[in-house]
């Protein structure tokens, strides 16, 4: 099979700030592969969690230098293929770039969508949640206008974990809240931006305003040893996004928290994605597929698995300005995948 890697950069509409920073554009990695004049399609963006970070440079260096290792292959070969970046070490965002293109050639070899190939039902989506960054609480209310004016949006996940202390959290959540529909449902993600003690007093507060859960409320260093007291004392589901990647960690987590965010990128792509709502699901724990600075590429990747999920935040490709694909499509607040085969993606112009 032969291999094709090209970068191309988004831009958001709305910068995103995060405990750990904000980011207004991000570059990623299209991946091509191609046989039997089909074409798979895979997309790599840059994360910054984790032991190691994964920029844009390195994962473009990581795929060149595994072309030569996979052209032997044919897109069947998944399990070799895995062995293959498994052995190599390849980053996780440009496995999953490989794998999704290996899903996506499979579907078009075959013409079916994966969803259907997979036997899922379209029907079994969970609306998505739209993200509000970290600001002021004026600067929040207007966030949640544009997305209104954008979308019918009826849940919101705000991003909370502000340097300036809980205080400020409590302010910009009450913004939120008071500028949202009535009806929204509102989560809460504080991508570890709290110690033990604020988590425990921003948890009993935020039940109290009527949040649904709390995502990520400790750092990923102290999760393990702080989350059992946490999840004993918490009247909020806890979900965990930088302290679980693969299938291996959640086993670990499961008499701690209630749910694991999944994203391809920290996964490494759709197989490991499955493994994962297989062993969560095994262990009782419920599923959220999650996204980091993604085109519609790789959000209609994920939304391939979305009728397993319990909960998806996969709005990132609807606060870009220069997404070059179309794919999956907002119906109702849900984003749904098509019935065009494999990924189901296409091109907005050539790039």
């Amino acid at each position: 099979m032969q291999i094709q890697i090209q970068t191309f950069t988004v831009h958001k509409r709305f910068p995103l700030t995060i405990s750990r920073g904000t980011t207004s554009k991000s570059t990623n990695i299209l991946v091509k592969i191609q046989q039997e004049n089909i074409e798979g399609w895979g997309e790599a963006s840059p994360i910054s969690i984790g032991e190691k970070p994964q920029p844009t440079t390195i994962l473009q260096q990581a795929l060149q230098q595994l072309t030569p290792a996979l052209e032997k292959f044919n897109p069947l070969e998944r399990q070799q293929i895995e062995q293959v970046l498994t052995e190599l070490q390849i980053p996780s965002a440009a496995r999953a770039a490989i794998d999704m293109a290996l899903h996506d050639w499979v579907g078009k070899k075959v013409g079916l969508p994966l969803w259907r190939l997979w036997g899922l039902e379209r029907d079994r989506i969970v609306p998505i949640s739209v993200t509000i960054g970290i600001s002021t609480p004026d600067a929040a209310k207007q966030r949640v206008r544009n997305w209104l004016n954008f979308i019918d949006a009826r849940v919101l996940k705000v991003k909370l974990g502000s340097p300036e202390g809980i205080e400020a959290d409590q302010a910009m959540l009450m913004a939120v809240k008071e500028e949202a529909p009535p009806d929204a449902l509102l989560y809460v993600d504080a991508n570890g931006g709290w110690s033990l003690k604020d988590a425990v007093k921003m948890c009993d507060w935020l039940a109290e305003v009527g949040v649904v859960y709390v995502e990520q409320p400790l750092a990923a260093v102290s999760a393990m040893t702080d989350l059992p007291d946490l999840y004993e004392r918490s009247p909020l589901p806890i979900f965990v996004d930088e302290s679980c990647f693969t299938a291996k960690d959640i086993p670990q987590l499961a008499d701690r928290v209630h749910g694991i965010n999944i994203k391809l990128m920290k996964s490494g792509g759709l197989t490991e994605g499955m493994r994962m709502v297989s062993v969560a699901k095994a262990c009782g724990l419920q599923v959220m597929f999650g996204c980091y600075s993604d085109s519609c590429l790789a959000n209609t990747a994920a939304a391939q698995l979305a009728p397993l999920a319990d909960y998806l935040d996969l709005d990132s490709h609807l606060n870009l300005i220069d997404d070059p694909f179309i794919g999956a499509v907002m119906e109702k607040g849900r984003l749904s995948p098509n019935d065009l085969p494999g990924l189901g993606v296409r091109h907005l112009e050539v790039i």
